[in-house]
């Protein structure tokens, strides 16, 4: 993700119903999982701007970590009562993800080159107890001019997705798909970006300030999925079956973790996004 993007998510990620309702959606099963407590850590990884990370402060104690430097002092200039640290994780932050409670990385694993190599290497810095809540875009269908300008490497389906921690020592608490209300709507929006032959918003991105109206209309129909992940949570429901992204609450178990990479039979993301415009 390059500067105009960033630049994009610090003036939006405050106000636009995709940032607003996918906060309200993870803080519910957060708080599910783990109720709010000062004494609780949770680290933010890949927090980019620093929005997720000064808006679930009020319910934990947060610290955030992001490699790129622009990033990291834009939200250390928004958010100056909040720790946040320039770097990977958990390389450069080892002490704090062997203490974390919760380790959020919300849009940033389709990112990474290695997505196994990460996930492992999260999990095998985590204590047994902890969970590790993970969101990412999904439905190849859907690459755009978004994913392009965003630098996307994939767009996930739930089968590759569960590849992520399969065989490691974790309990499966939610695995769903999630925006999947507005799932038409975005889809039509990606069709329309690719005839265009460029995104729909600022930036080489999507995201765009809708009228305020329906700005708050789209943020309640997000957050609204959030019962039903719950129930799932409980035991009682179903996941979503399609979605604009994906989403894993896992609980770290007893076990060793051996930091892995991608495994021979998964192929090499073609990166779609290439094609592009």
């Amino acid at each position: 993700m390059q500067l105009p993007q960033f630049q994009v998510h610090a003036e939006l990620e405050n106000h636009h119903w995709w940032f607003l309702g996918r906060r309200a959606l993870l803080r519910a099963l957060l708080c599910a999982v783990c109720p709010p407590s000062k004494e609780k850590l949770l680290i933010d990884v890949g927090c980019g701007t620093g929005g997720n990370t000064a808006a679930f402060s009020r319910d934990y104690r947060c610290s955030g970590i992001d490699p790129i430097p622009e990033a990291i002092a834009s939200a250390r200039s928004r958010f100056p009562g909040i720790e946040f640290h320039q770097g990977y994780a958990p390389e450069d932050c080892l002490d704090l993800m062997r203490q974390a409670d919760i380790v959020l990385l919300a849009d940033v694993l389709e990112h990474v080159e290695d997505d196994f190599a990460m996930v492992s290497k999260i999990l095998c810095s985590m204590k047994p107890g902890a969970h590790l809540l993970l969101m990412a875009p999904a439905d190849p269908s859907l690459w755009s001019a978004h994913d392009r300008g965003f630098e996307h490497y994939r767009r996930y389906t739930i089968d590759r997705w569960r590849m992520l921690w399969e065989g490691l020592p974790v309990e499966e608490r939610v695995v769903s798909y999630c925006n999947s209300r507005l799932y038409p709507l975005a889809k039509v929006a990606r069709m329309i970006a690719r005839i265009k032959g460029s995104a729909l918003g600022p930036g080489d991105t999507d995201l765009s300030l809708p009228p305020l109206p329906l700005n708050r209309f789209f943020t309640k129909i997000f957050e609204g999925e959030s019962r039903r992940l719950l129930s799932v949570l409980e035991g009682r429901g179903t996941p979503y079956r399609y979605g604009v992204s994906v989403l894993a609450l896992l609980r770290r178990s007893e076990g060793d973790v051996v930091p892995r990479r991608r495994p021979e039979g998964v192929a090499v993301d073609a990166r779609p996004w290439m094609d592009v415009g």
